[in-house]
Formats: C-alpha cells, structure tokens, sequence
C-alpha cells in the first residue's frame, strides 16, 4: 500500500456509471471523471511553521468530494488513486 506524506490523501475514485442516452453508450474517453471517492490512507498531518504537527480533518474510511482535476493519478496494484492535498478535498459526504 502506499502512505502518504504530510498533508497528502490517497484517495480511490468512485466507479465510473455507465450512461446510455437514448439507447447510444457512452466511450471511456468521453465519460466524465469521477468527483467523489474514498480515502484509503491519509498522511500524518501538516507541519506549521513551529515544527508542530496539525492532524488532517479526513480518516480513512471517508467518503469524499473533490474538485473535477484535483490530485495526481497513480496505478498500484492495477487499481488507479489520486494522491492529493487535503486543500483539494472539498467535502466528506455523510
């Protein structure tokens, strides 16, 4: 598994639904990237300027919303994440 640094999320993207209009699928390539995930690791926190630890504000576990080109793809495992700031994270679905 992977494990974040500082204030970074590794989050694993929602399934992409597949949309049909009027009976004509959608391609992969035109289909709209997911908004919302999982957090599957988060890293320790972030670091003031004094040296002290603040802890992020998501666990893992949490689902999540985040902006439409937010994070870094990464493939591990053959399963694709992002790995993001915890500024990305818009909001935790509840």
């Amino acid at each position: 598994m992977i494990r974040p640094l500082g204030e970074k999320i590794l989050v694993k993207p929602a399934e992409v639904k597949e949309v049909k209009k009027g009976g004509i699928i959608i391609p992969d390539t035109a289909k709209e990237k997911p908004q919302e995930g999982e957090v599957v690791a988060v890293g320790r926190g972030k670091k003031t300027e004094d040296g002290k630890i603040v802890a992020l504000d998501v666990k893992v576990g949490d689902k999540v919303l985040y902006g439409k080109y937010s994070g870094t793809e990464v493939k591990f495992d053959d399963k694709e994440y992002l790995i993001m700031s915890q500024d990305d994270i818009l909001g935790i679905i509840e």
